[in-house]
């Protein structure tokens, strides 16, 4: 008797083809301007906050990746996003950037960036942004409000571009739904995530560093050889060579995640973000979802995350450089020439599921739809899984004794 085979995995469904991205802005008075998401900002000076009514039906717009444009949820009406096109995605000098802002901090007053209540400007509900969050909706009224003060703070860095949402609600779902019921032995409570759980759309916070660096290094190149010993037994030994040189790395859109609170290894499961096709940063793409701004600035996280990304992958070019069967290092200097970073914002849509009094993150990428996360372990399936497993080789072995007489 054969064990019983596994059900088949649900494949996540097919993601519909995503809408182009916005163009550039036509001139004023040109016959190609049409009224824009752009025209509909509205600003609460005393808040500083900011809204996007609907000039149809007074209702707050929301970014619809499924029409690629802002959409009233009441009546409809869309409304496109026009870029500037005199705006360009150009990166940063990582050090005399850190520099200019650190000194503007000096002269300049902190914005808070933690818990922050405005008014909301649609019900008069008092709302909160928690943590660096910078656009949220309204708990009364679900109006989508975003904060003004932070992107324009002297001493906080600018969003330079941005990834706009791609993967709609309902795919999100389908994904998601097809990866949680495709977990073997997860608790059944966990399954009932429409439940348990809260699902959201929100742009975290990304740097993406370019970095030019030369390595001196010197090790060893070993060469594996076989022979036979007296007793005719082959052995194997490598023979090894001194070596040195030098090589160069051009690291290009080298992703790192500025949010903390968020299980790390996911979110670098997500990559790679096709950050060629970012867009110039303009708050349209963000309403009607949450974002987050940094939590480290592009210095910190470079040294926390990014650093030692990029000198493993000096590390490997200097292994190939050294060739052989084996390498040994014993030196590696590598120098940056130069860093430079881009500030982008990046969407997902996350579920977190409470089990156990234990929360649970799972995430899909809001361009791909690809899906990552944590799942718990049902304990009482294992058991169950390993008996049944158990079963089916003892009655295999009573079937095969009693075949051969015994």
């Amino acid at each position: 008797m054969t064990a019983p085979q596994p059900p088949q995995q649900p494949q996540p469904s097919p993601l519909p083809q995503p809408p182009p991205l916005p163009q550039p802005r036509p001139l004023a008075g040109s016959p190609a301007a049409a009224p824009s998401a752009n025209d509909r900002e509205m600003l609460h000076l005393t808040e500083q906050t900011r809204t996007y009514p609907c000039a149809n039906c007074g209702d707050a717009l929301v970014w619809d990746p499924a029409v690629g444009q802002l959409r009233s949820p009441s009546c409809g009406s869309t409304y496109p996003v026009l870029l500037d096109a005199s705006k360009h995605l150009s990166p940063h000098p990582l050090g005399p950037t850190l520099a200019e802002l650190r000194a503007r901090a000096q002269s300049a007053e902190q914005v808070q960036v933690v818990d922050h209540e405005v008014v909301c400007q649609s019900c008069g509900g008092h709302t909160l942004f928690s943590g660096t969050l910078t656009a949220v909706r309204c708990p009364y009224c679900n109006t989508p409000i975003q904060r003004t003060d932070v992107q324009v703070a002297p001493a906080r860095l600018p969003i330079d571009g941005i990834l706009p949402l791609r993967v709609g609600e309902d795919s999100a779902r389908q994904n998601i739904e097809a990866w949680v019921n495709s977990r073997w032995f997860a608790p059944r409570e966990f399954k009932k995530y429409r439940v348990l759980g809260s699902f959201t759309s929100v742009y975290l916070s990304y740097y993406s560093y370019d970095a030019e660096v030369t390595t001196d290094y010197s090790g060893a190149r070993g060469t594996t050889r076989t022979r036979r010993d007296r007793d005719g037994n082959v052995e194997t030994y490598t023979d090894w060579w001194p070596v040195s040189g030098r090589v160069h790395d051009s690291i290009r859109q080298l992703t790192e995640s500025a949010n903390t609170g968020l299980d790390g290894d996911r979110v670098r499961e997500l990559e790679p973000w096709p950050t060629e096709q970012a867009v110039t940063y303009t708050p349209e793409f963000v309403a009607g979802h949450l974002a987050r701004t940094y939590d480290g600035d592009a210095g910190q996280v470079f040294e926390a995350q990014a650093r030692g990304r990029i000198e493993n992958i000096v590390e490997n070019t200097v292994r190939r450089d050294i060739g052989g069967d084996a390498q040994r290092i014993t030196r590696m200097n590598p120098v940056y020439q130069s860093v430079d970073f881009l500030y982008l914002l990046m969407p997902v849509w996350l579920l977190t599921v409470t089990f156990a009094d234990k929360p649970f993150q799972v995430f899909v990428n809001g361009i791909t739809g690809e899906v990552q996360g944590q799942r718990p372990w049902s304990a009482i399936k294992i058991a169950f899984a390993v008996l049944a497993a158990l079963i089916v080789v003892g009655l295999a072995v009573y079937l095969y004794m009693q075949a051969r007489g015994g």
